[in-house]
Protein backbone atom coordinates (compact mmCIF):
# COMPACT_ATOMS: atom_id res chain seq x y z
CA UNK A 1 0.00 0.00 0.00
CA UNK A 2 1.46 3.45 -1.45
CA UNK A 3 3.05 5.77 2.14
CA UNK A 4 2.03 9.42 2.45
CA UNK A 5 3.56 11.85 4.50
CA UNK A 6 1.28 14.25 5.77
CA UNK A 7 2.16 17.36 6.67
CA UNK A 8 0.03 19.83 9.13
CA UNK A 9 1.07 23.95 9.33
CA UNK A 10 0.86 25.00 12.87
CA UNK A 11 -2.31 25.52 14.66
CA UNK A 12 -2.53 29.05 16.79
CA UNK A 13 -2.56 27.60 20.83
CA UNK A 14 -2.16 24.23 19.54
CA UNK A 15 -0.19 22.50 22.24
CA UNK A 16 1.60 18.90 22.11
CA UNK A 17 -1.11 17.23 23.88
CA UNK A 18 -3.66 18.37 21.44
CA UNK A 19 -1.26 16.40 18.86
CA UNK A 20 -1.57 13.31 20.90
CA UNK A 21 -5.17 13.57 21.18
CA UNK A 22 -5.69 14.11 17.41
CA UNK A 23 -3.28 11.42 16.72
CA UNK A 24 -5.39 8.63 19.09
CA UNK A 25 -9.02 10.14 17.76
CA UNK A 26 -7.23 8.68 14.24
CA UNK A 27 -6.05 6.00 15.48
CA UNK A 28 -9.43 4.83 16.59
CA UNK A 29 -11.03 5.18 12.89
CA UNK A 30 -8.31 4.47 10.94
CA UNK A 31 -10.14 0.62 10.24
CA UNK A 32 -13.01 2.58 8.84
CA UNK A 33 -10.90 4.33 6.18
CA UNK A 34 -8.79 1.28 5.23
CA UNK A 35 -5.49 3.39 6.35
CA UNK A 36 -2.93 2.88 9.08
CA UNK A 37 -1.21 5.87 10.62
CA UNK A 38 1.86 5.31 11.38
CA UNK A 39 4.31 7.48 13.86
CA UNK A 40 3.26 10.69 13.88
CA UNK A 41 6.53 14.07 15.08
CA UNK A 42 6.24 16.96 16.08
CA UNK A 43 8.33 19.87 15.56
CA UNK A 44 9.04 22.49 18.09
CA UNK A 45 10.92 25.04 16.33
CA UNK A 46 7.74 25.23 13.20
CA UNK A 47 4.84 23.95 15.10
CA UNK A 48 4.26 21.32 12.04
CA UNK A 49 2.89 17.97 12.78
CA UNK A 50 3.72 15.48 10.17
CA UNK A 51 2.04 12.01 9.94
CA UNK A 52 2.81 8.81 8.33
CA UNK A 53 0.33 6.91 7.04
CA UNK A 54 -0.73 3.89 4.83
CA UNK A 55 -3.04 4.75 2.37
CA UNK A 56 -4.76 3.19 -1.00
CA UNK A 57 -4.65 7.92 -1.56
CA UNK A 58 -3.96 10.80 -0.28
CA UNK A 59 -7.53 11.85 0.37
CA UNK A 60 -8.58 8.26 2.15
CA UNK A 61 -5.88 9.24 4.49
CA UNK A 62 -6.84 13.16 4.70
CA UNK A 63 -10.45 11.73 5.46
CA UNK A 64 -9.80 10.41 8.35
CA UNK A 65 -8.12 13.74 9.92
CA UNK A 66 -11.51 15.60 8.86
CA UNK A 67 -13.84 12.58 10.29
CA UNK A 68 -11.43 12.11 13.79
CA UNK A 69 -10.88 16.12 13.96
CA UNK A 70 -11.51 18.20 11.42
CA UNK A 71 -7.75 19.10 10.45
CA UNK A 72 -6.79 18.24 7.29
CA UNK A 73 -3.14 18.37 6.19
CA UNK A 74 -1.86 21.70 4.62
CA UNK A 75 0.35 18.85 2.21
CA UNK A 76 0.55 15.14 1.44
CA UNK A 77 3.41 13.65 0.06
CA UNK A 78 3.91 10.25 -1.43
CA UNK A 79 6.74 8.86 -0.23
CA UNK A 80 8.42 5.86 -0.08
CA UNK A 81 10.30 4.04 2.51
CA UNK A 82 14.38 4.37 2.99
CA UNK A 83 16.99 5.62 0.31
CA UNK A 84 18.67 3.34 -2.21
CA UNK A 85 22.20 4.46 -2.85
Amino acid sequence: MPLFMDIHHPVEGAMVRDGADASRTDLALQADFAVRYLPHWFSPASGRVFCLVEAPSADAADAVHCAAHGLAAEENVKVIEGIEP
